[in-house]
């Protein structure tokens, strides 16, 4: 085996007097995809400043392998003093490199860039995938990625994804996107009280891993008594609970899943329009036959929709798509070009966008969330405002320190108790997980669990929406928006369902009727690109049932229980299926579109 390119022994570090890494030990190997986690405030972007080298230790050692190089992209990426973004990417390419400035072209086209543009002008998106792209072209031997998902669209976290598996050197990533670690690392680095403990195995494995341990660990503190702090056992506790709630959650989201797919169908058939024979609240929005352009761009055409009390909707789409815009008119906060939206009856909105205006930096934790008293009310019921802090992760003496003493995850945490807290029968989220932390994340997920009314969600984080969303609404770019049941990967199955269907409909109507001739060709495909035509379909179908089969599985209510490491590796499987489906749909078109061309 090759020795580690990285190692850290004995390292201690310490922030004032409170120790923040004691005795570590770690090391990072030439083929090591690391998902880095632990618990809000561990200290994982320290840490990852000390692989780096821009933050040195107390105490300890730190070598690296000679020639080794190590770029770290950190959450707030410095763009300044650059004149162009390509010199901002360029400047990224080793010494040793500086003649393959070609490769600073291909990758501004693969992020959809122009090369003159000013750096200081970009949006977060563009900040954020130009500072990736001048990481992933330093051809580092070790990556450092602090939340490299954040402000990114779907599509572009995918686009990262495959940079990362062809990725030649090691890697450690923060990030909060449980389904990009799932898909991108094969190594786990638990950062947990001043110590770092390895699992060799992906993300995915982390929860039943640290469940375990944690389970051991209790066995101790019953004997060692109080040597482990309340909140650290707060904490571990969070992730135990976790697995049993989250498992009824879902079930209730499949059943609520089942019933939206129906509703979908129905709406499909009948006309829209005021429906008043419906019980008063039931329905929440009926938008019929909006449109909606700037300019030359049109962001959706003719698209009609109807919402039920208790629907929690996702939308889905790249960035500058238009989702907000489609939030905006569903909620009346902006016109259509044409056609109408109404709302249904004793509908209470609360609007959390992407701004986080809320804030007054000068004010206590206390006085944003308190009416004047100490209790506020929590939909419907009276909470202690330290209570109810505790519950989003702060700590109690907190409660009185100014918000701009709060670093920006918690900052972002405050405004969601804010919000959480309004009485609301309809909640509207855009972006709600952008410069979240994950312990925020599943915080999150749990309220919105529990919450009975009606929710929309405009996300980029695919786990969040399967966990969370009923159907999903998908803005494909190209005026069209279609609504599917289940969450984002329901809706990669489906779609890859509805383009074979398609395909199928192609082949069938150039195939030959009986008794007539073949059109004479031209130049033929290859022998392996016939083959492929031929086999595809087969393929394709085959995976369909198999995806099937796995969600049929998946639905049982008690295989979790019975069986959770079986559960995973069906998902897993059901997973990898999904993407082989939409790989070899993808491949089955290209060799269409040859053979067309080639038959003129």
């Amino acid at each position: 085996m090759a020795p580690p390119l990285l190692t850290i022994t004995d390292m201690a570090l310490r922030f004032g007097t409170t120790p923040l890494f004691d005795s570590m030990e770690l090391s990072i190997g030439e083929r090591d995809r690391i998902s880095l986690v632990g618990r809000n405030g561990s200290g994982k972007s320290t840490l990852m400043k000390v692989i780096s080298g821009t933050v040195e230790a107390d105490r300890g050692e730190r070598f690296l392998q000679p020639g080794c190089h190590v770029t770290y992209l950190d959450q707030e990426p410095d763009l300044s003093g650059y004149a162009t973004l390509y010199d901002y990417i360029a400047s990224g390419l080793t010494l040793a490199a500086e003649d393959e400035t070609y490769r600073v072209d291909i990758i501004l086209e693969e992020i959809n860039l122009s090369p003159t543009m000013d750096p200081m002008t970009l949006s977060g998106g563009e900040a954020r995938r130009a500072a990736l792209a001048r990481a992933l072209i330093s051809d580092a031997d070790i990556l450092l990625l602090d939340e490299p998902t954040n402000h990114l669209d779907i599509a572009t976290i995918e686009w990262l994804e495959d940079s990362l598996k062809m990725y030649r050197g090691g890697l450690v990533i923060i990030s909060h996107d449980r389904t990009f670690l799932n898909n991108v690392t094969n190594t786990t680095f638990w950062l947990d009280r001043g110590q770092v403990r390895r699992l060799d195995k992906g993300f995915a494995h982390f929860e039943e891993w640290s469940a375990t341990i944690i389970e051991q660990e209790s066995v101790e503190r019953a004997k060692l008594d109080k040597l482990i702090d309340k909140e650290t056992d707060w904490s571990h506790k969070g992730i135990t609970a976790r697995r049993k709630r989250n498992m009824g959650r879902m079930r209730s989201l499949w059943a609520l899943r089942e019933k939206r797919s129906e509703q979908i169908r129905v709406t499909g058939q009948v006309k829209l329009g005021v429906d008043s024979g419906k019980t008063a609240g039931k329905k929440v929005i009926e938008a019929h036959k909006i449109s909606k352009s700037f300019g030359d761009q049109v962001i959706f055409d003719d698209f009609s929709l109807r919402v039920m009390r208790g629907d929690r909707i996702g939308i889905i789409g790249p960035n500058g798509v238009g989702k907000t815009t489609l939030l905006k008119i569903l909620t009346k906060h902006l016109e259509p070009d044409s056609g109408t939206v109404k709302h249904g009856t004793n509908l209470d909105i609360t609007y959390l966008d992407q701004k986080r205006d809320l804030l007054n930096e000068e004010q206590t934790l206390w006085d944003f969330l308190s009416d004047g008293g100490d209790h506020l009310m929590v939909r419907g019921h009276s909470k202690h405002i330290v209570a109810y802090l505790k519950d989003f992760l702060f700590d109690a003496g907190q409660a009185r320190s100014p918000i701009k003493s709060l670093s920006g995850g918690e900052k972002n945490r405050l405004v969601l108790a804010k919000t959480l807290a309004l009485p609301t029968n309809f909640l509207i989220l855009d972006e709600p997980t952008n410069d979240l932390d994950m312990d925020t994340l599943d915080l999150l997920q749990d309220m919105l669990g529990e919450y009975d009314g009606t929710l929309i969600l405009v996300s980029h984080d695919r786990d969040f929406l399967d966990r969370i969303v009923s159907s999903s609404l998908v803005l494909e770019g190209d005026g069209t928006v279609t609504e599917y049941p289940g969450g984002y990967a329901d809706y990669i199955r489906q779609r890859a369902g509805r383009k074979a269907e398609a395909a199928a409909l192609v082949a069938a109507k150039k195939a030959p009727k009986p008794g007539e001739a073949p059109k004479q060709r031209g130049a033929k495909l290859s022998y392996k690109h016939q083959r492929a035509l031929e086999n595809l379909p087969k393929e394709i179908s085959t995976l369909e049932q198999d995806i099937v089969r796995y969600q049929a599985k998946l639905g049982a209510a008690d295989f979790y229980t019975k069986d959770p490491e079986g559960f995973r590796k069906t998902n897993t499987t059901m997973e990898q299926a999904i993407a082989d489906l939409a790989a070899k749909e993808e491949e089955w078109l290209e060799i269409e579109m040859m053979r067309e061309e080639l038959n003129g």
